[in-house]
């Protein structure tokens, strides 16, 4: 699966509805369409592709390319960014980099940023649906049945992140 449906992904909180359309909803972003080489992001003002550093984005338009590039299998990219970010107890950061780990085989280091995200918060359903998917590949099927009930008991069974996690439970398959 490449990207999630956009009202999916609004349902879920993962993209606010009043956003522009980005990558994850179909849509490329102005940084995937333009700007193809590692650690470069466009920037609106200069209308132009620059190198990513540390406190030229705000870490909103560092998350949202990061995201957008992990959505797409870039995960070195997404982690570079996401690495450049001021605020790295940010759950978002840290659920992507999680994500970005996992799908890069780096279980340890990706459960490790889930654990994070959600010290920080306990309620931020999508880190625990991607660290039960990640506890799945593992082969710890009971750690990813208590994320699973987490997302229940936080009462979110309705939502994506359930969902997702439920069918690698019974499918051995993850997102």
């Amino acid at each position: 699966m490449k990207s999630i449906p956009i009202i999916i992904a609004i349902a879920i909180g993962i993209f606010p509805a009043n956003e522009t359309l980005a990558a994850g909803s179909g849509s490329p972003t102005t940084t995937e369409k333009s700007c193809k080489k590692k650690g470069m992001v466009f920037d609106k003002t200069k209308k132009k592709c620059i190198e990513a550093s540390r406190g030229i984005f705000d870490d909103d338009t560092l998350f949202l390319n990061a995201r957008n590039l992990a959505y797409d299998g870039k995960f070195d990219q997404a982690i570079h960014l996401l690495q450049l970010a001021e605020n790295q107890d940010d759950p978002r950061i840290l659920n992507f980099l999680g994500f970005s780990n996992r799908k890069k085989g780096r279980l340890t280091i990706a459960l490790s940023y889930y654990e994070r995200a959600l010290e920080i918060d306990p309620n931020y359903i999508l880190a625990r649906s991607y660290m039960g998917q990640g506890m799945v590949a593992d082969g710890n099927m009971v750690g990813a049945k208590e994320q699973l009930a987490e997302i229940r008991d936080r009462g979110r069974a309705d939502s994506w992140a359930y969902t997702m996690l439920e069918n690698a439970i019974k499918t051995n398959v993850t997102y």
